[in-house]
């Protein structure tokens, strides 16, 4: 008699076992088909594109009546890109954009291999740029790069949205535009054109055409406007006019 009470309770068991497994996989089951679809690896192109640099498309401010055009080509996750925006950057934009001496134009050129939350940041720019907020999202990504960067976590998005909503952009529309990466060629075609323009490593900087890589310090890039300056005046106002 006991071994049928033993034999009844341990079949019930089995059972309740087997019940909570196939519960457990159907639910995994259900959790899997509401995951988003993986989403197709973001490539930057391997040799200089002239018809992808075509779609090129910068973030430019200054006056279009400047004597001096100022290109930088940067990546959202350079630690060195991050240090020019935060500690030159201000002093570029105070002293030769709003001057009206010099206009300057930015362009994505994401190092994927090296950093892999970069272009989910080019996107978060580019969205943010949809609701004329570029500029205030440039400056929270370079100032907040270790709080996204690959190093601090695999989940960028979610630091990003933060600061989406402290820019009080509106989120439904910020949303649906990293979504469907809707500015994806435009920043492809942006390092496409640095790929023309043999960029070799971020920042680098193109003043009046002249090439000038790394991170330079505020009095090297204004010795170079002022020499960008003096190259477009007539000789007669660079030399004087002998008596």
């Amino acid at each position: 008699m006991s071994a049928k009470v033993r034999k009844t309770s341990s079949n019930t068991g089995f059972i309740a076992a087997l019940t909570g497994i196939v519960l457990a996989g159907g639910g995994f089951i259900w959790w899997k088909t509401q995951q988003p679809a993986p989403r197709a690896p973001m490539v930057m192109p391997t040799f200089a594109d002239s018809l992808l640099a075509s779609k090129a498309r910068g973030y430019t401010v200054g006056s279009p009546d400047a004597k001096v055009e100022m290109i930088e080509f940067a990546d959202y996750e350079c630690p060195a890109c991050g240090n020019f925006a935060n500690v030159t950057g201000p002093d570029v934009r105070k002293n030769l954009v709003e001057t009206g001496l010099v206009r300057y134009t930015f362009y994505d050129f994401p190092l994927t291999n090296a950093h892999p939350n970069t272009i989910q940041a080019s996107m978060s720019a580019a969205c943010a740029d949809d609701q004329g907020k570029f500029s205030e999202m440039h400056d929270a990504l370079f100032m907040g790069q270790i709080e996204w960067n690959g190093i601090a976590t695999s989940n960028p998005r979610k630091v990003m949205t933060g600061y989406a909503e402290q820019l009080a952009l509106d989120m439904g529309k910020w949303n649906a535009c990293m979504d469907a990466d809707t500015h994806l060629e435009r920043i492809r075609g942006n390092y496409a054109l640095g790929m023309t323009m043999q960029v070799q490593s971020t920042p680098t900087f193109i003043i009046n055409g002249q090439t000038y890589p790394g991170a330079l310090p505020y009095d090297e890039l204004k010795k170079a406007v002022d020499g960008a300056i003096a190259a477009t005046m007539p000789i007669s106002d660079v030399v004087p006019a002998k008596p």
